[in-house]
């Protein structure tokens, strides 16, 4: 074989092998595109004519158009150059097909989870629609709720308590005064805050409650028909330092720890819950025993006064989130509504009360009940129940309570012991027979509750050497003290001592020491020749010195041996030049010695002040000095 003949076998056998490796390009395109796609884009490209070419250098140009979806390329390569183009071609192919079966690994999981998807969404479609059809209830369920329905149609009686309360202010005993203070406060076009100061079971509650029923039928006040007036007592209200829960002032649910509902917390949005300040807006709040308040909780409640509004804060709100709705963020930007009356009862003094909280409020005060106010409280409340209640019955409720409400207690339970007692004697129609509660009854009731009474015995109208009754008072509660003393000559002569019981108080011990002074200065009495013995019967803690001018008397009876009457009773600090100096809680003082049946009583005269009509029936002598009292308490028949 020639030379040239060799060259032409040569260029044959590379021709048909480019052909084989070109063609072999094609069918891999068909199989990634498809052979109609692979035609369409050809001529899109303007290829499809060079991939039906005989010529090799148009066929490899073709490719190139297609790979690199290039229309304008136009250099047909020549032999020599082909195999170069091929390799890079096949680079690009590879990874065409690489990121094409990527793709399709891909859509196989996209459509996987579709179909998922799709599945999940009938399921719960379906089941709504279950829900819809079938509803919440089942055999179970409806069992329950027909149970619940028929613990709400029975129900016991009231309680006598309930059953007894004053339906109008005209049947709050004692309270005339109260009263007419709390309605010129309250039934006004500028109502003011109020503290109702006084001792338990007189009426407190009540009186406020009926005073803003009073308040909304007068046309110049600014409560509507609708007022609410909503209670709480103080000693349930707690300061939580998180403020997770405020039930006074209101809190925030937030979605993660307190939970708010779930179409809430599924999109993470606070929820604000109002609090009882919210919910007397344009009525009355009425806090019962506000003095023991928390006074971190005392002060947020001032600050709601002042802006009448609460205002709620959280990190979780985000002002714009367009799924807030519009109610909580209202309650974020402009707070809650809390324009009210505050009205709160207390037995506590006003010292003990913060001076914030007094500032705001005006003071209204009840009176102690006598035996005569708790005379009518059962009387009123026997009509009420339909019984006769004789006369020893309601001296005896009086002996032994000062408390409107501690007296219908002891009428109820006596009224209970009289329907058992008919009852047992004639079970057929007892309850047709008139209900009787006498004093026997009454005394049963006493002892089953095992009752003190208030009022002193009667044989304490006697002249007594070294004896005495000073008065006091705690809280808005008067008594009486029963202070004895007695005298020996001193064992060692000149070496007296004092004894006198601890229990009563360093300022009663001081007040002895007063005592001994003024009786050496004003009568020459030398203590130190004397053993001396002071008692304050009961062991009473004595907590100002009041009781100087008692313990004084006491000492000098016992000392020049005369006795002093016991009718009377004694108030006022003695100072060292014998003068008798003002005392505080006169009123209640006052009212303590009333219902110990004390018909004279004694004061400094710089007490000399008007007293309530109540009071007028005790008889008060105002004194300056010791040796003005001295004539007036010791017995005329010594």
């Amino acid at each position: 074989m020639s030379h040239m003949q060799k060259k032409s076998y040569k260029l044959i056998s590379g021709n048909e092998s480019l052909k084989k490796r070109i063609n072999a390009f094609y069918d891999l395109l068909s199989n990634i595109y498809g052979a109609d796609k692979l035609i369409l884009k050809a001529t899109k490209l303007d290829a499809l004519s060079y991939m039906r070419s005989n010529r090799l250098g148009k066929k490899v140009l073709g490719l190139q158009k297609i790979i690199f979806e290039n229309p304008t390329l136009d250099t047909i390569p020549d032999l020599e150059t082909i195999p170069s183009i091929l390799d890079k071609l096949e680079e690009e192919a590879a990874d065409i097909l690489a990121r094409r079966t990527l793709m399709e690994s891909i859509e196989q999981k996209i459509n996987f989870k579709l179909q998922q998807r799709h599945e999940d969404y009938i399921k719960d479609v379906k089941k709504q629609l279950f829900k819809e059809e079938a509803g919440p209830e089942n055999p179970q369920t409806l069992k329950k709720y027909a149970l619940l329905e028929k613990m709400h149609s029975l129900s016991l009686s009231r309680s006598a308590m309930e059953f007894l309360r004053p339906a109008s202010l005209d049947e709050i005993v004692g309270q005339k005064r109260g009263i007419r203070s709390l309605m010129s406060k309250l039934a006004s076009p500028f109502p003011q805050h109020i503290l109702i100061y006084g001792p338990p079971g007189v009426g407190k509650t009540a009186a406020a409650r009926l005073a803003l029923e009073a308040a909304k039928r007068m046309s110049h006040t600014p409560f509507d028909e609708d007022a609410p007036f909503v209670e709480v007592d103080a000693t349930t209200l707690r300061w939580d330092p998180r403020e997770t829960t405020n039930p006074l002032l209101g809190s925030v649910h937030d979605p993660i720890y307190q939970g708010a509902r779930r179409e809430l917390s599924e999109g993470g949005i606070p929820e604000p819950k109002p609090g009882l300040v919210t919910e007397a807006h344009t009525g009355v709040l009425f806090i019962d025993e506000i003095g023991e308040m928390d006074i971190h909780l005392q002060s947020k409640l001032l600050k709601v006064l002042e802006d009448k509004k609460v205002y709620f804060d959280s990190s979780y709100y985000d002002p714009t989130d367009p799924q807030v709705p519009k109610y909580i963020k209202k309650y974020f930007e402009e707070g809650a509504p809390a324009d009210f009356i505050l009205i709160g009862a207390t037995t506590r003094a006003p010292m003990d009360i913060s001076p914030a909280l007094r500032s705001r409020c005006s003071a209204v005060y009840f009176e102690p009940l006598s035996p005569a106010d708790i005379k009518k409280i059962v009387d009123n409340a026997a009509a009420k129940l339909g019984v006769r209640l004789t006369p020893e019955a309601r001296e005896i409720i009086s002996c032994y309570t000062s408390e409107g409400r501690g007296a219908i207690n002891l009428l109820a339970d006596a009224y209970g012991l009289a329907l058992y007692i008919s009852a047992e004697e004639n079970p057929e129609d007892y309850q047709e027979k008139e209900i009787v509660i006498d004093g026997e009854k009454i005394k049963e009731v006493v002892q089953s509750n095992r009752l003190v009474p208030l009022s002193l015995p009667r044989e304490m109208a006697k002249p007594l050497v070294g004896k005495i009754y000073g008065l006091a008072a705690a809280g808005f509660l008067g008594t009486i003290l029963e202070i004895e003393a007695v005298s020996f000559p001193a064992s060692v002569p000149g070496k007296g001592k004092i004894r006198f019981n601890e229990a009563a108080g360093t300022m009663a011990r001081d007040s002895v020491f007063n005592a001994t002074s003024v009786l050496r200065k004003i009568c020459g009495l030398d203590v130190s020749e004397y053993d001396l013995h002071i008692n304050v019967v009961g062991g009473a803690n004595i907590e100002g010195p009041s009781a100087g001018t008692a313990l004084f008397l006491a000492l000098y009876s016992a000392l020049k041996k005369v006795p002093l009457r016991q009718d009377i009773a004694v108030s006022g600090e003695l100072s060292l030049r014998g003068n008798i100096k003002p005392v505080g809680g006169l009123l209640e003082k006052l009212y303590g010695a009333r219902i110990a049946g004390i018909k004279e009583v004694f004061l400094p005269k710089e007490n000399l002040c008007e007293l309530p009509s109540s009071l007028q029936e005790i008889k008060i002598n105002y004194v300056d000095s010791v040796e003005e009292i001295l004539p007036l308490v010791i017995s005329r028949e010594s």
